[in-house]
C-alpha cells in the first residue's frame, strides 16, 4: 500500500481525462491534491469528487503556458498547505497535421503548453523542493515522441524534449532528493475519440495508467525512468548507447555501420558525458590519472 498521507501533489490538466484519474487515485492514497485546469469549474468538479470521498483537495485554475499564472498558483498551494511534495505535469493539447500542412503557430502552441508548461511548473516548485529536501516530479511524455507518429511532429518533438528535461533535472535534483521521471501513457481520452474500437477504448481507460504515476510519486520512487503504461500493463523505455567502434573517415562510418549500430552490450549512460568518454576510449585516449595529495 502506497501511503501519501501528509504529501501535497499538484496535478496539471486535471479537470478531466488522465489528470482527473491521477488526482482521484492520489487522493485515495492520502495525498492532498491541488487540481489544476484551465477551467475553474472542471477543476472544482474534481475537487468536489475528492472531498465527497473524504479526501483533501483544492482547485487552482491557471494556464500552464503563463509563467506568472503558474507562479501565483504554486504560491497559493504553498500558502494553503505549507509545501509541495509532488508535481504531475499532465496538461496538454493536440494540433495534429502532417508537417507539410502544419501552421507554425500550431507548432508553437503545442510547445508552449506541453514543454514550456512543464518548464514553468518545474521552475515554480523547484525552490520549494530544494528547501524541503524532497520532491517528486512526473513529466508526461509519449510514444509519439519516443518512437514517432504520423501527423504529430509538434507533439512528438515536445514529448521527447520532456525526456531531455527529465534527464537533466534528475541529475541536478539528486542532492535535494528531488526525483524526476516520465510517464508515457496510452489512454482513451478525448484525443482518441473515434480512432479506436470501443473494446480497445474500454481497456485503455485512463484510470489504468494512474497506478504508474502513483508509483513514481512514492517516497521510494526511482529517478530518470521512462515508464510506459496503458490497459493496466507497464514497461520502461530507455535511451541507450551502443558500444560502437572507431570509424575515423566517412568511408569507415559506412564500412563499419553494422558494428556501429550493433546493440549487443548497449548501455544506458548515467549522463551525457559518457558518450564522449566512450568515443575518446575508441580513439585510444586515456585520461591521465590525478596524483594523490
Amino acid at each position: 500500500m502506497i501511503d501519501l498521507s501528509g504529501r501535497v501533489v499538484l496535478v496539471t490538466g486535471a479537470g478531466g481525462g488522465l489528470g482527473r484519474e491521477h488526482a482521484l487515485l492520489l487522493a485515495a492514497h492520502g495525498a492532498r491534491v491541488a487540481v489544476n485546469d484551465l477551467s475553474a469549474a472542471q477543476a472544482q468538479a474534481v475537487v468536489d469528487e475528492i472531498t465527497d470521498a473524504g479526501g483533501a483537495a483544492m482547485a487552482v485554475a491557471a494556464s500552464v503556458a503563463d509563467m506568472a499564472a503558474v507562479q501565483a498558483m504554486v504560491d497559493s498551494v504553498a500558502a494553503h498547505w505549507g509545501r509541495i511534495d509532488g508535481l504531475v505535469n499532465n496538461a496538454g493539447i493536440l494540433r495534429d497535421k502532417s508537417f507539410a500542412k502544419m501552421d507554425l503557430a500550431d507548432f508553437r502552441l503545442v510547445m508552449d503548453v506541453h514543454l514550456m508548461g512543464a518548464v514553468h511548473c518545474c521552475k515554480a516548485v523547484w525552490p520549494l523542493m530544494q528547501a524541503q529536501g524532497y520532491g517528486r516530479i512526473v513529466m508526461t511524455t509519449s510514444s509519439s515522441g519516443l518512437y514517432g507518429n504520423f501527423g504529430q511532429s509538434n507533439y512528438g518533438a515536445v514529448k521527447m524534449a520532456l525526456v531531455g528535461l527529465m534527464q537533466t533535472l534528475a541529475l541536478e535534483g539528486a542532492r535535494y532528493d528531488i526525483r524526476v521521471n516520465c510517464i508515457a501513457p496510452t489512454a482513451a481520452t478525448q484525443m482518441l475519440d473515434g480512432l479506436l474500437p470501443e473494446a480497445e477504448l474500454d481497456l485503455l481507460h485512463p484510470s489504468r495508467v494512474s497506478p504508474g504515476v502513483l508509483a513514481l510519486l512514492r517516497e521510494e520512487a526511482p529517478t530518470r525512468t521512462i515508464l510506459c503504461g496503458g490497459a493496466g500493463a507497464f514497461a520502461t523505455a530507455n535511451v541507450t548507447l551502443t558500444p560502437g567502434t572507431l570509424a575515423a573517415t566517412p568511408g569507415d562510418v559506412v564500412a563499419r555501420w553494422d558494428d556501429i549500430t550493433a546493440r549487443g552490450g548497449e548501455s544506458v549512460p548515467a549522463s551525457g558525458a559518457e558518450q564522449g568518454r566512450q568515443e575518446l576510449a575508441h580513439a585510444g585516449y586515456r585520461r591521465p590519472a590525478v596524483a594523490a595529495g
